[in-house]
């Protein structure tokens, strides 16, 4: 089990980029202004679970078989907190080399920040894509693969996703249970489509396999 929680990589940076999670809702809202914010494209998503909610002292945890998932990412090692600023450049660089996103953005996290130093934590800033594609520069192309794994969906702020951490290690533990690889965040909806950030959703996916 983790020592220390992951910060959650994409608080505010999802609002700096309105294709970040496109979809067929849109979302238009003035937030109580005089002036209408603009069109935010994001994904309609119903959650399979109860959503957990601060300062989660119930976490609704379950688990389940993910597929295989394409998708392009940049590397970045260094704080988890820096991650999501990259997530506005792998949108930026798809669009200039012609790739179309699939789905909503998402963080891959390598490390335990309880025993790796900050400087050190390895991390992707992930968008998923429909099928194989060929990439250049920094921006790469990988395929998630099936596996089984843990889950719950976090509402609230983006920053306060790690709390329910807790909650599934602990289920994990009762399931006799152990991380198997990256833990994914998914950034459901982004900031721009709410008027309060009680309503940002976050899928939390922790691979698992059975024993040590």
């Amino acid at each position: 089990m983790r020592t220390a929680l992951r910060p959650a990589c994409a608080a505010l940076v999802l609002a700096l980029a309105p294709s970040a999670c496109v979809g067929p809702v849109e979302s238009t809202s003035d937030g109580g202004r005089p002036e209408a914010r603009a069109s935010v494209r994001a994904w309609h998503y119903e959650p399979d679970l109860p959503v957990s909610s601060p300062p989660f002292q119930e976490v609704h945890t379950n688990w389940k078989q993910r597929v295989d998932q394409p998708y392009v990412f940049l590397e970045f090692t260094g704080p988890y907190s820096e991650t999501g600023r990259l997530l506005p450049v792998v949108h930026r660089t798809m669009r200039e080399q012609g790739l179309e996103p699939a789905g909503a953005p998402f963080g891959l996290f390598f490390d335990d920040p309880g025993l790796v130093p900050a400087a050190e934590l390895r991390s992707r800033a992930c968008v998923p894509v429909d099928r194989p594609v060929k990439t250049s520069g920094a921006l790469r192309y990988e395929v998630l693969p099936s596996t089984t794994v843990v889950y719950a969906v976090a509402g609230g702020a983006y920053p306060e996703v790690p709390r329910c951490y807790p909650g599934l290690y602990a289920y994990m533990a009762r399931m006799g249970w152990t991380e198997s690889g990256p833990i994914r965040e998914l950034y459901l909806i982004p900031p721009d489509a709410v008027d309060d950030f009680s309503e940002l959703r976050c899928e939390v996916q922790i691979p698992v396999r059975y024993g040590g």
